[in-house]
């Protein structure tokens, strides 16, 4: 796997993490958490939404859903 990708799949699974040790976040949480544009922040949330890991109970707010996720170290 290239190096770019492993480090998007890599930032995509702690930006999972981060909404799930929070519960709730905004959009703008997770650009400022992981320093990131707000562009790469809404590709990355749109990612786990279309795997349906997370949805948006409210615009530009985040929440995971009841999705079961094995996760590897």
């Amino acid at each position: 796997m290239k190096p770019t990708t492993d480090r998007m799949l890599t930032r995509i699974k702690d930006v999972y993490l981060y909404i799930l040790d929070r519960g709730v976040v905004t959009t703008e949480n997770v650009v400022e958490e992981f320093g990131i544009t707000n562009r790469t922040a809404q590709r990355d949330l749109n990612v786990l939404e279309y795997n349906e890991l997370i949805k948006s109970p409210a615009r530009g707010k985040w929440t995971t859903t009841e999705k079961k996720v094995k996760l590897s170290s």
